[in-house]
Parts: structure tokens; sequence; C-alpha cells
């Protein structure tokens, strides 16, 4: 039976969007604030996954190990460092968050069973990288606040509070909702994107943030007059505003994360066929890594 293990590591390094090909106001049209000279930073958190079977020691692979093989090839030679330089793959594709995923990868595989590269530039932005060539996903966090009551409409108080216990209260209660928008695609050659990530976040904006803060669910948004906003149906409501305008952005929406409080969380796949979407519920959220 094959074993994941996972690697946290850690760097800081500046980056600049900007294709020399185009010009100053072409370049700043299609990064933004990104295309600024000399550039801008982050501290990375990287998440590096291995599969493999247990030895006669119980470990898939030594940690000592491991944690050598990250420093040499990536950590050491890209903390502190401007991006764009530091590595030969950053000339001909830019230093986006999915691509340095990418290139951290192929840096990695030859030393190490990988499974997974997570790369998170921000905690309100990282990319998964799963080695299959040039797709990668890219996940967008935000928030907002909302109220709602679960209750049938057509069943008595009693039967509410039979089912929903004290989330049927009449007067319902609120939510500090955080929201996990997951697409994904294939990476431009040149720009390194798989989708315009200011669009995207807009996006989200637009259709969901800003529509549903400070709303009352059942009486401000007219999907819940008739459907019950339990976080499960509230999720998948998401991802029917979404998967069609992130389409349009050219990438497939992947995956929605509607987490309601710290013990309650739920995903909807989106792309589970056409139609069809897949939710799971995580009543006890457990943290990404």
């Amino acid at each position: 039976m094959d074993c994941i293990i996972n690697r946290r590591a850690q760097f800081s390094a500046s980056h600049r969007y900007w294709l020399p090909e185009l010009s100053d106001a072409e370049n700043f049209k299609q990064f933004g604030a990104c295309a600024k000279a000399p550039g801008h930073g982050h501290n990375y958190v990287l998440y590096v996954s291995m599969a493999g079977q247990l030895d006669e020691y119980g470990m898939v692979l030594n940690l000592s190990d491991i944690k050598h093989d990250i420093k040499r090839e990536v950590t050491s030679q890209l903390d502190f460092s401007f991006l764009n330089e530091v590595w030969e793959e950053f000339q001909e594709t830019l230093p986006t968050t999915e691509n340095v995923a990418r290139v951290i990868w192929n840096r990695l595989a030859p030393h190490l069973p990988l499974v997974q590269i997570q790369l998170f530039e921000h905690p309100d932005l990282w990319a998964d990288y799963f080695g299959n060539g040039d797709e990668a996903y890219l996940t967008t966090r935000t928030h907002f606040s909302a109220a709602h009551r679960l209750a049938i409409p057509e069943a008595s108080d009693e039967e509410n509070y039979a089912i929903y216990g004290k989330c049927a209260h009449p007067y319902g209660h609120g939510h500090n909702y955080h929201i996990e928008v997951t697409v994904k695609g294939e990476m431009n050659r040149r720009t390194g994107m798989l989708v315009d990530l200011g669009q995207l976040m807009q996006l989200v904006e637009d259709r969901v943030a800003e529509p549903f803060d400070h709303t009352f669910l059942n009486l401000d948004i007219p999907h819940f007059e008739t459907v019950v906003p339990t976080n499960e149906n509230f999720a998948l409501h998401i991802c029917d505003l979404l998967k069609n305008p992130v389409r349009e952005l050219g990438a497939e929406l992947y995956k929605i994360k509607l987490i309601e409080s710290p013990g309650n969380a739920c995903e909807v796949y989106a792309s589970h066929g056409e139609d069809e979407a897949k939710a799971s519920i995580d009543r006890d959220l457990v943290s990404t890594k």
C-alpha cells in the first residue's frame, strides 16, 4: 500500500510580469500592477507530496534526505532571488504561481517520487501541479458575511426544528463565509497563466462575494426562496453561477469549497460531467496540509 507524505518548505522571492515583445501600455493592460518595475515579492510556501511503500524503518523516504533535496534543488536557489532571472525556464515563460509550481516539479522529479506540488503565493492564492504537462490548478480565496435560516417553507416549526435543530430559529443566524474557487486549464507557454487572474478574481467578486455579502439568504436571494440554504445547497448554487463565466475566461471550474465555519465545510466538484456535481462535506474541517 502506498503512503503519501508531505514536506513543507518556504522561500521569499520577487518577480515581474513583463514581456519584452509588448509595449509598456500592452504589458500594463495585460498584467496590471504586476508589470511595475522592478517587480514585487511574496513569501512563498511550498508543499511537496510524495508517494511510496514503507521501508523496514517505517518510512517512505528519509525526511532528512527529502529536506536536503528540496533545499539543494529549489529553496537555496529561489530564496531572496528575482525569479525572472534565476532559472532559465523563466526566460521563456513568466514566473506565475502555476508556472513556478510546474518548474519546481520538473526540478524535483528526478530526485523524489512526486505526486503533487502545491505552491502558495499568498494565503488566498495558490497553485497545484500534478505533473500533467502544461495542466495546472489555480485557487483564489475570498470571504463574505451572510445570514440564513434552515427551514423547509411548507413544514411546521416543530418539523423544521426536528430536522435542522437550532438552525431553524425563525430569525436565522449568520456566518463569515470563506470561499475557495479552483479552476483548471493549460498554462500559456509565454505568459505562464492558465487564466487571467485579475479577471478571475473580479468574476468571483462580482458573481459571489458582492451579491451575497450582508444578505439574509432566504429573503434576499431569489434562489433560496424555495431551496433551503444549507452549506451544501449554497456551494452548488455558487458552482452553477461560476461554471459558464469561468469557461468564458478560457479555463474550467474545477471545485468550489465553501467554509461556513471552522468546523463545517463543503466541496463541490464541477468537473464530474457537464451537468453533474459531487459534494463532499467535512464537518470537522482539517487544514489543507
